[in-house]
C-alpha cells in the first residue's frame, strides 16, 4: 500500500509563488578586502553529492565535478580531489551497466532474455561488491595532504558539522541486511574515507569538511602565515535535508533529536526553523576559515528532479504542481492512489516552500557576514534550476511565470544541440540524445555539461569578487570574461557527447533495474 502522509507542520509557511533570487552576488552590501598575498589554496569547496560529482548513481568521473572544472577554469593544476577507479566507481554506475547489458544483449533485451540479464546484472554487481569491499577497492589511498574538494555524496548539515573519516558509516536508512542483489556494502564511508582519511590533527584526530576546510585556511600566505591560506571558499549544502522525499516518494519531517546523527535518520524533509539552527552552526564554523571569498550557493527545489515524475493535470491552471509525483516509469494510466507509492501537489508545495525557507535564513546569513567586513557572496544556483524545469514551467504555456523566471541562457555549444539539452528523464537511441541532457540516469544527478553550468555559476560570482583567472600556464591573467570551456566538457560527458544506442526507453529500463534492485533508495541509503 502507498505510505500514509504526514501532515505539513505549521512551521512551513506555504508560499504560492517561488521565492525571488537575489540579483547580485554582494547583497549590495559593500566590504573592503585586504590582500596579504596570494593564498595558498585558491579553491576549496564544501558540499554533497553535487560538489562530490555524483553521476548515474555513482561517484567515479570526479575530475569532472563542477569543483574540477572551475580549477581548470583558474589554470590551477593543484586541485586536489579524491579518485574512485574500479566498476565504475560506487554504489552502482547506471550508465556501464547500461552500455555493459547492451553490450552483450544488445540495444533492446527481448523478454526471453530477461532471465539471463537479470543473472548478468546481479553478476556484476556481485563483482563490483567484491572489488569494492574486500578487494583493492577497500584500502584507502596512502594520507597526504588534505583534498580541495570535500564533496561527500549523501551529507546534509549535520553531517558536515559531525562527521568525518572514522564515523562515515552507513545511517542504516534501509532494512539491515537487506541484499536480495548485492551492492557496493558501506559505499558511503568509502566515499568519505577518500575524500577526509587524510584530513586529520597532527595528532591523528579526524576532521570534518568544515575542520579541514579551516586547517587549510590556516596554511596561510607566503608572505604571512597569519594570512587568508584559501582564496576562494565554495558551499553547497542543504539539498539533503530535503532531497530524501524525493527519492522515496514519502515526506517524514525533523522532529526531536534532529541533530543526532542516528536518530536523523528517519527524517527526509527539515522543517525550517530545524534547519536555521543547523545553518547557524555551519555558519559560526565558516566563520573560522580564513578564505578570501566565500562563495555559498542556494539550495535548488528538489522537487524538480526528474526522478519524481508529475503525473495527472496541474492542479489548477496556471499552477508548477501536479496532481501526484512517481517514479518515472510508473504507467500513469494504470496509476493508484491507494497502492503506489507518491507525493501529492500539496506535499512537493510544502517541500519547496520549506527550501525557499532554507534559502532565506542562507541569504540572511551572508548579509550578515557582509555586515561584519566579510566578502560572503550568494550564487543561485536554485534559481538556475527552476529556469531550466521543462515540464514545471517551460512546456505549460498557463503556468503563472514570476517575472524573473527567464529562459536560462545555456552556451552555443549547448544550446546548438538537437534536441536541446532539458530537465526531462534521459533518453537516447542510435541517432543520438532524444530527449534530457541536464540529468545523469538516476534522475538526480547531473550530467558533465550540466556541471559545467554549475561551474560557470560560481565563476561568474568569482569574477564579480575580483578573482583572477589564468590561462592554462596558471600565471598568465585571463582579462576578458571567463567561460567554461562547453565544447572540452561535451567530449568528455558520455552520456550528452556519446549516448548509448540502448536508452530509446531509459525509463522503462532504469526502472526494470530499481524494480530489482531497489537501486534508487539503497543509492541514496549507501549500502
Amino acid at each position: 500500500m502507498s505510505p500514509a502522509h504526514e501532515p505539513i507542520p505549521d512551521t512551513v509557511e506555504i508560499r504560492s509563488t517561488p521565492r525571488v533570487p537575489v540579483t547580485s552576488s554582494d547583497l549590495g552590501i559593500d566590504v573592503d578586502i585586504e590582500h596579504d598575498g596570494p593564498p595558498r589554496h585558491r579553491l576549496v569547496t564544501i558540499g554533497d553529492s553535487l560538489t562530490h560529482g555524483f553521476q548515474s548513481g555513482a561517484i567515479f568521473n570526479t575530475d569532472l565535478s563542477y569543483p574540477a572544472i572551475i580549477a581548470h577554469e583558474l589554470g590551477w593544476a593543484e586541485f586536489r580531489y579524491p579518485r574512485y577507479p574500479g566498476y565504475g566507481g560506487i554504489p552502482l554506475n547506471l550508465e556501464l551497466l547500461v552500455r555493459n547489458i547492451a553490450e552483450r544483449f544488445g540495444a533492446e533485451v527481448s523478454p526471453w532474455e530477461l532471465p539471463a540479464a537479470l543473472f548478468h546484472l546481479r553478476h556484476h554487481l556481485a563483482q563490483a561488491e567484491e572489488w569494492w569491499d574486500s578487494g583493492p577497492g577497500a584500502a584507502l589511498p596512502p594520507r597526504g595532504p588534505i583534498n580541495h574538494n570535500l564533496g561527500i555524496y549523501g551529507w546534509d548539515l549535520r553531517d558536515a558539522l559531525s562527521r568525518h573519516a572514522d564515523n562515515a558509516a552507513a545511517e542504516h536508512r534501509t532494512r539491515a541486511g537487506f541484499q536480495v542483489v548485492p551492492l557496493v556494502r558501506n559505499a558511503d564511508r568509502i566515499a568519505a574515507g577518500r575524500v577526509l582519511d587524510s584530513a586529520r590533527t597532527p595528532g591523528g584526530l579526524p576532521m570534518t569538511p568544515l575542520e579541514a576546510a579551516c586547517a587549510l585556511s590556516h596554511e596561510g600566505t607566503p608572505e604571512d602565515p597569519d594570512g587568508d591560506g584559501i582564496e576562494t571558499l565554495i558551499v553547497l549544502l542543504g539539498a539533503n535535508n530535503a532531497l530524501g522525499s524525493v527519492i522515496g516518494l514519502e515526506v517524514h519531517w525533523s522532529k526531536a533529536k534532529f541533530d543526532d546523527l542516528q536518530v536523523k535518520a528517519a527524517y527526509n524533509v527539515w522543517q525550517p526553523p530545524h534547519f536555521a539552527e543547523e545553518w547557524a552552526q555551519v555558519v559560526t564554523a565558516l566563520r573560522r576559515v580564513r578564505a578570501r571569498h566565500v562563495l555559498i550557493g542556494t539550495v535548488p527545489h528538489v522537487t524538480i528532479a526528474p526522478v519524481a515524475r508529475g503525473i495527472g493535470d496541474k492542479v489548477r491552471k496556471g499552477s508548477r504542481y501536479f496532481e501526484y509525483y512517481v517514479r518515472p516509469w510508473v504507467d500513469e494510466q494504470s496509476f493508484d492512489p491507494d497502492d503506489d507509492a507518491h507525493l501529492t501537489a500539496d506535499e512537493a508545495r510544502a517541500i519547496d516552500s520549506a527550501i525557499d525557507a532554507y534559502n532565506d535564513t542562507i541569504v540572511a546569513s551572508v548579509a550578515a557576514a557582509r555586515e561584519d567586513g566579510l566578502d560572503w557572496r550568494i550564487t543561485e544556483i536554485g534559481a538556475g534550476l527552476d529556469r531550466l524545469a521543462s515540464r514545471r514551467y517551460l512546456d505549460d504555456p498557463d503556468v503563472d511565470r514570476p517575472e524573473w523566471l527567464t529562459d536560462y541562457p545555456l552556451p552555443p555549444t549547448l544550446a546548438g544541440l538537437t534536441p536541446v539539452p532539458d530537465s526531462r528523464f534521459f533518453a537516447s537511441d542510435e541517432t543520438g540524445l532524444t530527449r534530457g541532457g541536464l540529468f545523469s540516469l538516476d534522475g538526480i544527478h547531473a550530467t558533465t555539461v550540466a556541471y559545467g553550468l554549475m561551474a560557470q555559476e560560481f565563476i561568474d560570482t568569482m569574477q564579480e569578487a575580483g578573482v583572477v583567472f589564468c590561462r592554462r600556464d596558471g600565471l598568465t591573467p585571463r582579462t576578458d570574461k571567463v567561460e567554461v570551456d562547453f565544447d572540452r566538457l561535451l567530449a568528455l560527458d558520455t552520456l550528452v557527447g556519446r549516448p548509448p544506442e540502448s536508452l530509446s526507453d531509459a525509463v522503462d529500463w532504469i526502472g526494470w533495474v530499481d524494480q530489482r534492485v531497489d537501486v534508487l533508495k539503497r543509492l541514496w541509503a549507501g549500502v
